[in-house]
């Protein structure tokens, strides 16, 4: 499996890709509640993250790498640290990532689905205290 279809199969479903650049259709964007769920979803599968890049009103706010928080990119620290560090600073951007995922993960043919994966935040809105009637 190619790591595109490997992501769009596995990672980015039930998400909304908001990349509306016809010449850059390879790159993804999300929302920062989409991405949120990504990272949840990448850290199940042991997906790494080279790169981190928000933007704001279509430009580039910031680029954060693993390579400079001195981490490997599959250490889940790193990625959700620079996350965290982009929403605290400006509510509201759009992501961008760059993946690292291993060979022997596109080879295997038994993935469990989406239905095992993290679900989208806007797919999980139950009100705690209805849970307890």
């Amino acid at each position: 499996m190619e790591k595109t279809e490997f992501l769009e199969k596995h990672i980015f479903t039930d998400l909304q890709n908001l990349n509306t650049n016809v010449e850059a259709d390879d790159i993804y964007s999300f929302s920062e509640l989409d991405f949120g769920t990504i990272l949840e979803r990448i850290e199940h599968f042991g997906i790494g993250i080279y790169t981190i890049e928000g933007f704001l009103n279509g430009k580039s706010y910031d680029v954060k790498t693993n390579e400079d928080s001195r981490k490997k990119a599959t250490d889940p620290k790193w990625y959700k640290g620079a996350y965290s560090g982009l929403k605290k600073r400006q509510a509201d951007l759009q992501y961008t990532a760059t993946f690292k995922i291993s060979d022997k993960l596109l080879a295997k043919e038994n993935i469990q689905g989406p239905s095992a994966l993290p679900k989208a935040a806007s797919e999980t809105s139950v009100d705690e205290d209805s849970k307890e009637s």
